[in-house]
């Protein structure tokens, strides 16, 4: 594992991740959109949004996660462009890896600096910020791990995008929990050491077991 190969392909990947399908844009526009439609939906009333803010922004940040991960394995594999990787000084584990580190840099990383911003603009304290984003950033690194394990297992397959929103929503519950939970504790006056212990136990388990299910998967989908 060379570190010049390494940077070229994260420099390749953010590239074509920031172009894909609309990139971030595409992911802010529906993580705003999602947003906008609570108010519209509930009213304007202050008391009522502030007490669904934490729980509602993480639902749409994991929404809208979603959103990049059908074309993050598939565009190379049908190119042929992994037949090529594998043969190269790089394992497929760490290029699964690269690629979903360029996918979060492109998107994921956007989608938290928005989730403190929208969630004051909700009726949150403005203290919250800093957690907020603290938390948004372990989440969604979290989310781009376990999104890319889901779309390495639907290679090759029709309607990948049903099947990754179907295999992963189910591993997204635990991190819009502990999240949300970070948040109300921080409102309340609660500990947020719990919460936040657990956020960081997930993301560990993502980053430790995400990159070896990519790698299996790829290999079966290449043989």
């Amino acid at each position: 594992m060379t570190p010049s190969s390494s940077l070229a392909l994260l420099r390749r990947d953010l590239g074509l991740s920031l172009a894909r399908g609309g990139g971030p844009v595409l992911a802010a526009g529906f993580f705003l959109t999602l947003m906008a439609m609570v108010p519209l939906s509930l009213g304007p009333e202050a008391q009522t949004l502030s007490k669904i803010a934490p729980g509602l922004t993480w639902l749409c940040l994991a929404l809208a996660s979603l959103l990049s991960l059908e074309r993050l394995f598939e565009r190379d594999y049908e190119d042929g462009v992994f037949d090529l990787l594998r043969t190269g000084p790089l394992a497929l584990e760490w290029v699964a890896f690269l690629k979903c580190l360029a996918q979060w840099l492109g998107t994921g990383l956007i989608l938290s600096l928005m989730t403190p911003v929208v969630m004051i603009l909700l009726g949150a304290p403005v203290g919250v910020a800093g957690w907020a984003l603290v938390a948004a950033l372990i989440g969604s690194f979290s989310f781009a791990l376990i999104g890319g394990a889901g779309a390495s297992l639907t290679l090759g397959s029709r309607k990948g995008g049903v099947l990754i929103a179907l295999l992963v929503l189910p591993f997204y519950v635990p991190p819009v929990i502990f999240g949300a939970g970070l948040m109300q504790a921080f409102v309340t006056g609660a500990p947020v050491s719990q919460a936040l212990s657990l956020l960081c136990a997930y993301g560990l388990f993502a980053l430790a077991l995400g990159p070896i299910a990519m790698g299996a998967a790829l290999r079966s989908a290449l043989n």
